[in-house]
């Protein structure tokens, strides 16, 4: 079992980047948060690192559902979906929701982790 989805992307990393948020939001998604670890780590720790961008993607209506199955499940809200330079190109990546909600003995919040999972796989796809 894997805890996320991945695909190597062709084009420049800044490209992919605003085909991933375009995606995203074709599958009713917004990004409520972005982490540009590389900037980061360099201005923190003073490493250089390759681009590796966090996207904190949100489906508000999902989130809500989620939210009232279970009241602590903002504790893995919201779902990261990453692009990060590699050797030879760059990949794209999505967190398997349902992964992280085994954690939780729930099995309409697992469910619905599913289909959340479904069209975060379908956005990174689409790309």
């Amino acid at each position: 079992m894997t805890y996320y989805h991945a695909r190597a992307v062709e084009g420049d990393f800044e490209a992919v980047l605003e085909r991933t948020r375009a995606a995203l939001q074709q599958h009713g998604f917004g990004v409520l948060t972005e982490i540009d670890v590389q900037a980061t780590l360099k201005a923190k720790i003073g490493q250089d690192f390759r681009p590796y961008r966090i996207l904190g993607a949100c489906n508000p209506v999902m989130a809500h559902e989620a939210l009232q199955m279970e009241s602590h499940v903002g504790a893995m809200l919201p779902c990261n979906v990453v692009v990060q330079q590699l050797e030879g190109g760059v990949e794209v990546f999505s967190i398997d929701p349902a992964a992280s909600m085994r954690a939780i003995d729930n099995a309409a919040l697992l469910e619905h982790a599913g289909t959340v999972g479904a069209r975060l796989r379908a956005a990174v796809d689409a790309i």
